[in-house]
């Protein structure tokens, strides 16, 4: 599948307030400062697409992208992507930071066009309780999910091959079977094409 098109439509503030479910929709979230705007704008092929941050915690909003592919097949298909705010230390208020949780939880559960989430967990940390948390929160939840592992390049092969390994081993702890996974980096763009047929293949 090729990204043909990719356009901002909006920024809602719950998930009510969201664009009309009228086409399939795939959410990207992870921990403030994962690298989310870089993986979106290297996935649509544009580097000015989702802004990007030094600051922590700067996407507070629901954001949505309107975006038309063509897959292998030559059949052009319309859909979402969406930008959710991240989890994690962004330096916010508890309340600020409760009002995020609220509004991405309830867009998971209640966002009925939501098709499938993807996960962004920093490729050169070992396992963070806060993302295993969160991907046994969308197990409770029964949503359909997979992880990126960002930020490849920013690492040596072989660390990045461990921490990959420890968080699925990690995951094993909880699942019987663990949720498929993508190595990525929008500097290289490993993992882009990956990525992109999964969402054809959904």
């Amino acid at each position: 599948m090729e990204i043909k098109e990719a356009k901002y439509l909006t920024s809602s503030p719950s998930f009510d307030k969201c664009p009309e479910p009228d086409r399939p929709e795939f959410a990207f979230i992870g921990r403030s400062n994962v690298g989310k705007s870089s993986l979106i704008n290297m996935l649509c092929n544009n580097s000015k697409l989702a802004k990007i941050s030094a600051t922590p915690g700067k996407t507070q909003l629901i954001n949505h992208f309107t975006i038309r592919s063509i897959s292998d097949g030559g059949k052009e298909q319309l859909w979402y992507l969406v930008d959710l705010p991240g989890y994690g230390f962004a330096k916010v208020s508890q309340r600020s930071r409760r009002r995020w949780e609220q509004m991405i939880e309830k867009y998971i559960r209640k966002r009925e066009n939501l098709v499938h989430l993807f996960i962004l967990i920093d490729s050169r940390h070992p396992p963070q309780k806060i993302d295993v948390d969160f991907i046994n929160k969308l197990g409770e939840w029964k949503k359909s999910f997979a992880v990126v592992f960002t930020k490849a390049d920013k690492n040596k092969p072989q660390a990045t091959a461990r921490n990959v390994n420890l968080f699925m081993q990690t995951l094993k702890q909880h699942w019987t079977e663990p949720p498929p996974f993508f190595i990525s980096s929008a500097f290289t763009k490993e993992g882009r094409n990956e990525i992109l047929d999964s969402i054809n293949m959904i």
